[in-house]
């Protein structure tokens, strides 16, 4: 038989009555944040491995596509034409 024995009576096995996370004991919770601790690691290796190398012969390249834009006059915006409901 496997399981935990029961402090009350040797002959008898625990029962696990750890259906929910309010019900839980520490040893579960701990439990559950080492296997999302692990399962975290192992989504974050698979996507550092994942990625494609950059190639050797890329630069970074400004290309420019028109006129440069130069700023104009600066505005005073005093009043503005939305309703304010108070």
């Amino acid at each position: 038989m496997s399981g935990t024995p029961c402090l009350e009576d040797p002959r008898k096995i625990a029962v696990m009555n750890n259906s929910t996370i309010f019900a839980a004991d520490r040893t579960t919770h701990v439990k559950i944040v080492a296997i999302s601790l692990a399962a975290s690691v192992a989504v974050l290796l698979v996507g550092m491995t994942a990625r494609t190398p950059p190639a050797a012969d890329t630069t970074a390249r400004i290309q420019v596509a028109g006129p440069a834009v130069k700023a104009g006059k600066p505005v005073a915006v005093s009043h503005s034409d939305a309703i304010v409901i108070r």
